[in-house]
């Protein structure tokens, strides 16, 4: 797979002092994921379900990508962010994969989204 076409890692940290990312280290994770798997990059957003988290993926996204998304139910992700990609031609229930991270543990988080992105090679393949 070329690197432009590899998958993007975004985790949104729910302003930070959510009481369900308090056992996360987000940096272990970031560090985790960018050095370890197959991913064009990985970056952390305070808050994607706001405003500047709308600018952000009008900014971002492009059709055809697909973002892994560390953070919240993944119901809520959709409800919250779709019409924003939209916005740029990027189709949430195609391009995000997300991932509801809370209330784990920084190994365990780290297995997870590792288990995405195996399945994610393998498809490639």
């Amino acid at each position: 797979m070329s690197e432009e076409n590899l998958p993007r890692f975004v985790q949104c940290m729910c302003r930070g002092d959510c009481p369900g990312f308090t056992q996360l280290n987000v940096w272990s994770l970031l560090n985790y994921v960018r050095n370890e798997l197959d991913v064009q990059y990985a970056i952390v957003h305070p808050q994607l379900c706001v405003d500047d988290g709308d600018r952000f993926w009008q900014d971002l996204a492009k059709p055809g990508v697909t973002y892994v998304v560390g953070g919240c139910d993944p119901k809520m992700q959709r409800k919250m962010y779709k019409d924003a990609l939209a916005a740029v031609g990027a189709d949430f229930d195609k391009q995000v994969i997300a991932l509801d991270l809370r209330n784990m543990p920084t190994e365990e988080a780290m297995k997870k989204v590792t288990d995405v992105f195996e399945k994610l090679n393998l498809s490639q393949d």
